[in-house]
């Protein structure tokens, strides 16, 4: 796998998670996995043990670059790119909320150096039988393996997000074997904006980490409690309800709203509607870190509606986890979602979701009906503060029925794992080898 980012050393989007969890998840099937990624300031502050290689990587350009290889707890290994003028940079894309300038640069590096790593394997008798291309950082690489000399090697490309550089990503498109993405929903956006002639992209939803996000076992939680037995869920609702200074009433549902929360993301919305959202007879939390004047904002209303309203500023991922543990319902509200990850967290700690209609939270919730017979969420279509109020009262509705609880139970029993997209993944690896071949 080449990728800009692997969760939690180098991360700046979800692409970090996916890249972590799915070479996790292949280990665990049996095969062998190796990230090749540049060093990146995380990896030195986690204490992660690596080697330096007494000999640097060839580039086809003539130059060269040092190499350190590591290996993750889970059994995967990395291979890192040292070239600290290009790379030691707190964040992976951006700096103060633009691209790296010299970001063309930089990803062309690591697209140089993960072609030249894969032809030095195939030279020394250990080749990469597949090599998965992660996002615009890596999607010059199928070229650079095509100027350089050596056997074919069958190439998947994912985009985890096109939305601001669709462009750069068209040459991975063009060259590699097999184009996926990060839900079937946004895999069909992207064949659409590809345009005729172009490939058409395989849609394989995300999962999460089952040993990171399971209530079963977390130990930020303040006690367990899984789909079967979720009686200390209250347990966890009444100790956050107190640390958050909010009145202690388990019968009185509590809607947690989680970051980030950007324009993208839905931020003008959530603004708008929380005049509507406190009419209701939820307790209301958000919890992100938010533009100076957003956070303000929330900041005074807090003070003015101390029995209703909770903002936590700056949310570790522990306590996040508490917070959806403590949650009966969680709102996502992004005007696009490629794929996301908050409603899959929300749904494995017992919070039902209420979500935009869009990308792929169309796949992973399915509206529920007015008997909670099926569904595991509450969507909305519109962009509009009516629309959300319009679900969040269905919602509200839900939670005071007597079949809340088989509801809750129903969503905490989903398979969200990345077992079987792992083995989704490995389908796609066979027909790349096909197309290699």
């Amino acid at each position: 796998m080449v990728s800009l980012e692997l969760t939690p050393y180098a991360r700046e989007t979800e692409a970090g998670d996916a890249v972590a969890s799915l070479a996790k998840a292949l280990r665990q099937l049996g095969h062998n996995v190796t990230v090749a990624i540049p060093r990146q300031p995380g990896f030195d502050e986690s204490g992660l043990l690596m080697a330096r290689r007494l000999t640097p990587l060839p580039l086809p350009d003539g130059g060269e670059v040092p190499v350190l290889d590591a290996q993750l707890p889970s059994g995967v290994n990395v291979t890192l790119f040292d070239a600290p003028v290009l790379f030691d940079r707190p964040l992976p894309y951006t700096a103060d909320g633009a691209p790296h300038p010299d970001n063309a640069q930089r990803f062309a590096l690591l697209s140089q150096a993960a072609a030249a790593l894969v032809r030095q394997r195939a030279a020394q008798g250990t080749a990469f039988d597949i090599v998965h291309l992660h996002d615009a950082p890596a999607a010059q690489v199928p070229a650079a393996l095509a100027a350089s000399p050596g056997p074919s090697v069958p190439t998947v490309f994912t985009i985890h997000d096109g939305a601001n550089d669709l462009d750069s990503l068209r040459a991975g498109v063009a060259q590699a074997d097999v184009v996926t993405s990060v839900s079937p929903a946004y895999a069909a956006e992207l064949t659409a904006q590809l345009g005729e002639g172009g490939k058409t992209v395989v849609g394989i939803t995300n999962g999460v980490d089952g040993a990171v996000f399971n209530p079963a076992t977390d130990s930020a939680l303040p006690s367990r409690f899984n789909a079967e037995d979720s009686s200390h869920k209250g347990i966890c609702k009444s100790t956050v309800l107190r640390e958050l200074e909010l009145p202690v009433e388990l019968d009185r549902p509590l809607l947690l709203i989680d970051g980030p929360l950007t324009h993208e993301r839905g931020l003008d919305l959530v603004m708008a509607s929380l005049s509507g959202l406190l009419k209701t007879e939820a307790a209301v939390v958000i919890a992100s870190e938010l533009p100076a004047t957003a956070a303000k904002k929330l900041k005074a209303l807090r003070t003015r509606r101390r029995e209703d309203f909770a903002f936590v500023e700056r949310p570790t991922d522990p306590i996040r986890r508490r917070l959806y543990a403590a949650a009966d319902l969680a709102l996502f509200c992004p005007r696009r979602a490629p794929s996301g990850q908050g409603q899959l967290v929300a749904q494995r700690y017992g919070a039902l979701p209420i979500a935009r209609a869009v990308g792929g939270l169309t796949d992973t919730i399915v509206d529920c009906d007015a008997a909670l017979e099926t569904g595991t969420g509450f969507l909305f279509d519109d962009e509009t503060e009516e629309a959300l109020l319009g679900a969040l009262g269905r919602a509200l509705a839900a939670f005071a029925s007597p079949s809340f609880p088989r509801l809750r139970r129903r969503v905490m029993r989903l398979d969200l794992g990345w077992d079987r997209p792992g083995r989704r993944y490995l389908q796609v690896y066979r027909q790349a080898l096909g197309a290699g071949r």
